[in-house]
């Protein structure tokens, strides 16, 4: 089972082509996978309550309720996170910050549900795609500091789209297979 966690305000561009051509390989390998556009969910800032450190610490949830508690859920029933956002100033969007503020906030003092798991990452940039490297950092970064590990990231630009867009069929095919028979990565 795979949930693939993406986040573009244009439903039609870059970031959702990436999207779907890597949805295209995981059905070719029979993998059940659950798609949740961010930019659909309601999902709240971070209050930072409790002088900075609220419920997310004591007990590794959030007392804000809106979508955050069910996309949670989602992940941790997940055998693999696909995490595909568009790059906005070098950086993943705002609502993929949002969420991943507060799941990082639960994960690291408490949780510890998704560490281990195998995550594939995608930033798409429009413009230069200069961003697109940088953010694929960051995002890392995030996923680091939760234990989770990125078995592949992969930048889109407009330029390279042509090539790039049908590789993704072939990553998302073969992250399936690897879900299912293991992966040969030591780190």
């Amino acid at each position: 089972k795979v949930t693939v966690l993406w986040s573009s305000a244009n439903a039609d561009g870059l970031t959702a082509a990436a999207k779907n051509h890597f949805l295209e390989g995981l059905l070719k390998s029979g993998a059940e996978i659950n798609e949740i556009c961010l930019n659909q969910k309601s999902l709240l800032s971070c209050r930072a309550c409790g002088n900075g450190w609220g419920l997310c610490r004591a007990n590794g949830s959030c007392v804000l309720r809106d979508d955050f508690s069910e996309i949670y859920q989602a992940l941790m029933d997940s055998d693999g996170i696909v995490f595909v956002t568009a790059v906005y100033w070098h950086d993943m969007t705002e609502q993929m910050k949002i969420f991943l503020d507060r799941l990082r906030r639960c994960e690291t003092a408490h949780n510890h549900f998704l560490a281990d798991k195998r995550c594939f990452l995608i930033a798409c940039a429009g413009g230069t795609g200069l961003g697109a490297t940088q953010c694929l950092v960051q995002l890392e970064e995030v996923l680091r500091h939760m234990k989770m590990r990125a078995y592949d990231r992969l930048p889109v630009i407009r330029f390279n789209r042509e090539y790039l867009l049908p590789a993704l069929t072939a990553a998302g095919e073969t992250y399936a297979q690897r879900l299912e028979t293991g992966f040969d990565m030591q780190y």
